[in-house]
């Protein structure tokens, strides 16, 4: 990069109380891998790809994570044990500190943008003290031509010190580490963490505040793939439930693998690359991702055979979250720029240990804003000590702790584009059927491909359906390539009884998860939930 432009970037980090760095700005990933190599904070394994330790946080801390609270955010985020309000006062403080930290220190600034469509792009700024932190941003965020910096004005600044601890009994922080939104002064502050998913999910909050609340975009935490007939699709899930495996798909162009915006010509992938968990991974199982393991690719927490530099991914020694982090040109089929037209089926994928959800149904508008906001998957026996049955998991739009509005807005805000785009929403259950994890079995992923298949050729648009009594939920008696009794859960348990038991056990864990929700959903949302006991509406009324 230009000498002027150094220059002019240390000028900007001067105004805003960074006093004499040393700044390496927008460097190539060669140079980067250089420096981290140079300082004995990484290796290089087999592939090429750059393996990196992120030390004592190998994932976020969401119980860490705060909101400057003042009169943009008061009324408008929904405060509670997600978004925590921090207070003006002391977020300027713990700035001062941090500016006044990183003055005469080596700096890796990069300038991006998060947001593949011009239109509702965010120009971010982020200013890393680590070259291989610099290196995942690279890979993330949206890169920009030498022309297109020229003139660059950061809307967000992401400030990422690791080596900057809070003191917590006078910064106003839980601990030492932290994660700070300050939507009014457009700046993050993350402290005391290396782990790169911080930087990444600020920016991801930022834009789930903005775009909804401001541009009348649909933010998304999902994938999203397209064919080259241009019918995108969006895959909805929490973690275990398949969605990069599912929206993986050698016959559809990738558009983005966790973040989208939704506008009234389409949908846009808000990233530049993708961000992947790597526990236990092979060829086999994840082609497009082992291939994009290569130079220029960015290993965290993964350790490698003794003697060799083979990465051994099925190594938990450090964390079952090891990850890496790549450039969305490292897929073979990613569409680029990362735009797409109207979708035409969202799937919200679920891992259901209970056994009792149907392996595809197709969802009302009311059921699609209901499930949006329970955003539900189990978690098996035996992951846990102490769990010895399934343990329901409910993360409000597939993505609770990155959302700074109310749940309804953006369910409501799928309503509508369901209305206006007609949509097909359905639900997925990439789980247990036959009985609950322990007795029945996990349903065939050549299965679950073959009904994903079918919806979006349209195939089941025409075959006869079948209610649900308990759920509400419209079956499908017929798939092509998936055998009939496969897609009627109940019939396949030994015991109907048993199976009844454990429907209603989750019927009502939806309700009850709902009852935080209930007071700001409309009729329609409410009408959506499981049919067992009282509805959700006259519980309210009770």
């Amino acid at each position: 990069m230009k000498k002027t432009n150094v220059t002019k970037i240390a000028n900007q980090l001067h105004q805003i109380g960074i006093e004499y760095p040393s700044v390496f700005y927008n460097l190539e990933p060669t140079l980067l891998i250089e420096k981290t190599l140079k300082q004995k904070m990484g290796k290089i394994t087999e592939t090429g790809a750059l393996m990196c330790d992120t030390g004592k946080f190998t994932g976020r801390a969401p119980k860490d994570r705060y909101i400057v609270k003042d009169e943009l955010t008061m009324d408008s985020v929904w405060w509670g044990d997600i978004n925590q309000p921090f207070s003006i006062l002391q977020f300027d403080n713990l700035y001062n500190k941090m500016v006044q930290h990183l003055s005469g220190k080596e700096l890796y600034v990069r300038d991006v943008m998060a947001g593949a469509e011009p239109e509702y792009a965010l120009n971010v700024r982020i200013i890393n003290t680590l070259p291989w932190q610099n290196l995942f941003c690279y890979n993330m965020f949206i890169r920009l031509t030498e022309l297109e910096l020229i003139n660059f004005l950061p809307e967000f600044t992401v400030i990422a010190a690791p080596d900057f601890k809070a003191n917590p009994q006078v910064d106003g922080t839980k601990n030492e580490n932290f994660s700070i939104i300050n939507l009014s002064k457009k700046i993050i502050l993350i402290g005391g963490s290396a782990y790169t998913g911080e930087i990444k999910k600020g920016i991801f909050s930022v834009l789930n505040f903005l775009l909804p609340h401001k541009r009348n975009v649909l933010s998304m935490h999902c994938s999203a793939n397209t064919s080259d007939k241009k019918d995108p699709a969006i895959f909805f899930g929490l973690s275990g439930t398949g969605k990069t495996t599912l929206s993986a798909d050698p016959n559809r162009k990738l558009i983005g693998d966790d973040e989208h915006g939704w506008t009234d010509n389409g949908i846009f992938n808000f990233e530049g690359g993708c961000y992947a968990k790597v526990i236990d991974l092979s060829e086999e199982k994840e082609p497009q991702i082992w291939k994009a393991i290569k130079y220029g690719a960015l290993l965290e927490n993964t350790r490698t055979y003794p003697g060799t530099r083979k990465v051994d991914f099925t190594n938990t020694s450090v964390t079952q979250n090891t990850r890496v982090s790549y450039p969305i040109y490292h897929i073979d089929n990613a569409m680029e720029p990362s735009i797409a037209g109207k979708p035409k089926n969202i799937f919200f994928l679920t891992c259901d240990a209970y056994g009792v959800l149907p392996p595809i149904s197709k969802l009302t508008k009311g059921q699609a804003m209901f499930h949006f906001i329970s955003g539900y998957t189990a978690k098996v026996a035996g992951t846990e000590e102490g769990v010895t049955e399934p343990q329901t998991v409910f993360s409000a739009c597939f993505g609770a702790p990155f959302m700074p509005l109310h749940p309804t807005v953006y369910a409501e805000m799928l309503g509508k584009k369901m209305d206006e785009n007609k949509v097909n929403v359905w639900l997925v259950n990439t789980g247990w059927i036959g009985g609950a994890y322990g007795e029945g079995k996990r349903i065939s992923l050549k299965y679950t491909r073959a009904m994903i298949q079918a919806a979006l050729e349209g195939k089941l648009n025409y075959v006869k359906y079948e209610n649900d009594k308990l759920f509400g939920l419209s079956i499908p008696q017929e798939c092509p390539e998936v055998p009939k009794e496969v897609l009627s859960p109940r019939g396949l348990w030994k015991d109907g009884k048993r199976y009844d038991e454990k429907a209603t056990q989750l019927a009502k864990a939806f309700h009850k998860n709902f009852e935080k929700f209930a007071s700001y959903a409309n009729e329609e949302i409410l009408n959506g939930a499981p049919l067992v006991g009282k509805s959700i509406k006259e519980t309210l009324e009770v």
